[in-house]
């Protein structure tokens, strides 16, 4: 843009004050979030911590902010996407195994029967994790991971699956980060998955992604070395585990969290626990024409105990459909809603 100061007097002043509110709206956090309850706790909170002079001050390498990953920073449905890259990489990794074609869950995965595959359970899910994640070193599995999620596209958006973030999460990670925030990703998932595109997509470096591990081994064979992967669970980091990790690998209690189920409810009660001014926030799936619509009965995400504990404390619960006029980056249609 050229603004042309030659201008008379009368006219600069009529086009400066057509520019200005542009200038300040442009300048507003949150913009894929609606004027509403959430929005104002979230801005009011930073600004209370942030507030040198105000009783609820924060030093800044005080200020943790932790988040769940799946439903909370990005889609979950039809199945976690981590779940989708175990089952395509026992499709590709099929010829190398000839026994699976008659050994379950494997041979359910093989024939698309999900029937077989949902009666499995947690059980059959780990082996599938487990012949898919480990048994490898680390950089192949990130090898492995990086093929997939640059040639996999989401079975229902047809996006990838790194699109399929949500923008006001996106834009709530830079806000924080803005103010002296360090942001944490705290999630079910395993971790060495989630830090091969955390750091692109997020704007969250590798150090601050905590999640699921296997145990590792460092092999030296004959010059070449690597971080070999066992098949040996060494943390669940759901529930219970979140504020462990937390205490293990931060040192430091967040003084805001947000999740999106039951699974996040200890990490939110933990954060709530300390001293001072806090931010407990859930994410709540209730837009079914651009997202998906679940809570209580859900078999993914599932957000019951979660729920009833913010609404009884009063924490911040962000009802998708009503407070995001953008749910996607790649949504046109900022003022949908």
């Amino acid at each position: 843009m050229h603004l042309n100061f030659a201008l008379r007097p009368a006219r600069w002043l009529f086009t400066l004050c057509l520019l200005l509110p542009l200038a300040a709206h442009a300048a507003e956090p949150l913009p894929s979030w609606n004027d509403g309850a959430s929005r104002e706790a979230i801005v009011a909170f930073v600004e209370a911590v942030t507030d040198e002079q105000g009783k609820d001050y924060v030093p800044s390498a005080e200020r943790i902010a932790v988040f769940d990953n799946d439903g909370t920073l990005w889609s979950e449905q039809p199945l976690y996407f981590q779940v989708l890259f175990a089952l395509a990489e026992v499709k590709r990794l099929a010829p190398q195994h000839p026994e699976w074609k008659t050994q379950q869950p494997f041979k359910a995965v093989l024939e698309d029967d999900r029937k077989t595959l949902a009666e499995s359970g947690m059980r059959g899910l780990m082996q599938i994790v487990t012949a898919t994640h480990t048994g490898i070193s680390n950089d192949t599995f990130e090898q492995n991971a990086r093929r997939w999620l640059a040639s996999s596209v989401h079975p229902r958006s047809q996006k990838p699956f790194t699109e399929m973030v949500f923008q006001p999460m996106l834009e709530l990670l830079a806000y924080l980060r803005a103010n002296g925030f360090k942001t944490y990703i705290v999630s079910g998932g395993e971790v060495a998955f989630m830090r091969t595109f955390a750091e692109e997509v997020y704007g969250i470096p590798p150090e601050q992604v905590i999640g699921t591990t296997f145990a590792t081994r460092f092999q030296d064979q004959d010059g070449q070395l690597s971080i070999q992967r066992l098949a040996k669970l060494t943390h669940n980091d759901d529930g219970a585990g979140k504020p462990e990790s937390i205490d293990a690998y931060i040192g430091r209690r967040p003084i805001l969290a947000f999740g999106n189920s039951d699974g996040d409810l200890q990490m939110l009660q933990w954060t709530m626990a300390g001293p001072g001014r806090r931010f407990a926030g859930l994410v709540h799936h209730t837009d079914a024409k651009r997202e998906w619509a679940y809570d209580r009965q859900s078999h993914v995400g599932r957000l019951d105990k979660a729920l009833d504990e913010a609404r009884n404390k009063d924490w911040v619960i962000v009802d998708m459909a009503r407070e995001w006029n953008r749910v996607y980056p790649f949504d046109q249609d900022v003022n949908q809603h």
